[in-house]
């Protein structure tokens, strides 16, 4: 059944996530909004710290939190497992030129990000409990009816509104519940030992008594953790890249000058193309720092501010701090480092395992390295290589003629274990993914093969003068940034909720998301990443068309806003 629904979204990823026209769209209305509003990413860089600090606080303005709170409760749901697992996924599937579409995205979505907040600011509204929800779903519902000229309104905006609100409360699972409480385990059980639903267990108890106060209770929450826990990985990557001196100017190098000619295949990685680079990395880069996906703006509706455009410049800062800073530093760390290039000894994740038919593969020649790129990009032809039928196993080792490949590598030293012992019989494989449940119970494949996700990230800050120390800091700081992630995507949920459905409804959505937290501690690491990707699209296609839709209305509030500044002597900057 795992397999199934497995294979089912690797079909709908393929379509939704593995073309270029998201990205074309994301960077599109990007790279839009910077040249029609002028750059205001560079323009307003300055001043939008100081309005972060309270420099330009308004007295009496309705919100729940201060602009800095809402920044932190916006960062928490940026700076979460995409700048630890997501940077590490990105280039274990693209190489160095994924970190640059990465930084790239961030660069533009600074704009993107200014604009969706600044909207949703001005059309947020106070609701019964007297708390403020704001969001796109708010500016579509109210800006985006069609009226016609006999009166007639066409309700196109409030379907377009309800559409994002349930894309959103899909999204809260799929990028704030499942995947951050899916490696807080992982990292957990890989430092620690300890097990999966332990780990889950606790951390929903402690996340029910966080959302269940509310946005007061997560501002202040989040306010005070997300400081420390920057500064905790900002040093921790400091570390690492002084300790892999050596390697750091050129992995730094490596990742522009293989922006435009792609990867080239290294050690056990198989080389990415441009396009394939430039996907891979404009979609973790909008997972890490959600620009254009609308969720950030739910957070700042909540801010006490007069000026709508105000609160959008503060947002502008998100994806300069989460991606250019801390995705670039954990990129840089790993590529420095070289892990990503090298094959360990880990257990296999079914989703992640192919059984190819017979022995004559090898990943130390371009052209048996490109042979292999074919079968994992499934090109015309290469399902002709998938195994199916009874895969033969003798105390261990693959005694039939197959050859494993695991996390997008030819696999090395395949030992097959059932209870801690070598397994001896015979699994069942269909087109290339076997089935490991036999009548003694499941066995266990493990080998030598690349890592990705937050096994990869650990690996490379154990590589430095961390030693075997440098997995704490991994798992430490994953587990304050993948929480407070999942403890801010619950806001964006339950506002969303309120919106579709109205407030009695939030209570059982908090239920039911504090369920999915719990199954997320245990179930397959790649699902829940394949889930995500597709969930950040579904949710992102209707805010970007509501922006450009409103193109000139931000335009005429950030030049308003910029003759108040001048009125008031502030310059502009």
């Amino acid at each position: 059944m795992i397999q199934y629904v497995y294979d089912l979204l690797l079909r709908v990823d393929a379509v939704v996530c593995g073309t270029p026209w998201f990205v074309f769209i994301l960077l599109g209305t990007g790279l839009f909004f910077t040249v029609y509003l002028r750059f205001p990413q560079i323009r307003f860089f300055r001043h939008a710290v100081d309005i972060m600090r309270g420099k330009h606080e308004t007295e009496g303005a309705v919100g729940d939190a201060s602009h800095f709170q809402a920044l932190a409760t916006a960062l928490s749901g940026t700076v979460g497992t995409g700048n630890i697992a997501g940077v590490a996924l990105a280039i274990h599937l693209g190489g160095p030129a994924a970190l640059f579409w990465m930084v790239v995205t961030a660069i533009i979505g600074m704009t993107t990000k200014f604009v969706e907040v600044s909207l949703s600011h001005k059309y947020r509204d106070c609701l019964s409990d007297g708390t403020v929800a704001g969001g796109p779903m708010y500016f579509m519902a109210k800006r985006l009816n069609v009226r016609l000229s006999g009166g007639r309104v066409i309700r196109t905006g409030v379907w377009m509104a309800s559409l994002f609100a349930f894309c959103t409360i899909l999204c809260s699972f799929g990028t704030g519940c499942l995947p951050q409480i899916n490696s807080i385990s992982a990292g957990m059980a890989d430092s620690f030992g300890i097990n999966k639903m332990l780990t889950g267990a606790v951390l929903t108890l402690v996340m029910g008594a966080v959302i269940v106060g509310g946005i007061r209770r997560i501002v202040k929450v989040t306010g005070r953790l997300v400081p420390i826990m920057g500064l905790l990985y900002f040093a921790g990557t400091i570390v690492v890249a002084v300790c892999n001196y050596e390697n750091l100017i050129p992995g730094f190098v490596s990742i522009f000058t293989s922006a435009f000619t792609g990867s080239a295949a290294v050690g056990g990685f198989l080389g990415a193309s441009v396009s394939f680079a430039m996907i891979r990395g404009v979609n973790r880069g909008i997972y890490s720092n959600e620009a254009g996906q609308g969720s950030a703006p739910i957070a700042h509706a909540a801010a006490r501010a007069s000026e709508p455009v105000s609160e959008g410049l503060v947002s502008l800062l998100e994806p300069f701090i989460d991606t250019v800073i801390i995705c670039m530093l954990t990129g840089t760390t790993i590529i420095a480092s070289g892990v990503w290039k090298q094959k360990y000894q880990t257990d296999f994740q079914m989703a992640d395992t192919m059984v190819l038919s017979g022995v004559d593969y090898d990943d130390t020649t371009d052209e048996g390295r490109a042979r292999l790129r074919s079968i994992v990009d499934g090109e015309r032809g290469a399902s002709d290589c998938l195994f199916s039928g009874a895969m033969q196993v003798d105390s261990g080792r693959i005694v039939s003629g197959q050859t494993l490949m695991h996390s997008h590598s030819l696999a090395e030293d395949v030992r097959i274990s059932l209870g801690g012992r070598p397994f001896t019989g015979t699994l069942a494989v269909d087109a290339g993914k076997p089935d490991c449940r036999t009548d003694g119970g499941r066995v266990v494949i493990s080998g030598r093969s690349l890592l990705h996700s937050v096994p990869l990230t650990i690996r490379a800050f154990s590589s430095s003068c961390f030693g075997g120390y440098g997995q704490y800091i991994v798992t430490l700081s994953l587990l304050l940034f993948a929480f407070t992630t999942a403890i801010s995507w619950s806001y964006y949920g339950d506002r969303a909720v309120a919106f579709l459905f109205g407030l009695r409804y939030v209570k059982a959505f908090k239920f039911v998301y504090l369920g999915g937290f719990f199954i997320g501690s245990f179930i397959d690491t790649s699902i829940v990443w394949v889930f995500s990707s597709i969930a950040i699209v579904f949710m992102s296609v209707p805010n970007l068309v509501g922006l450009l839709l409103l193109h000139r209305e931000v335009r005429n509030e950030l030049t308003s806003y910029e003759h108040n500044l001048k009125r008031r002597g502030a310059g502009g900057r």
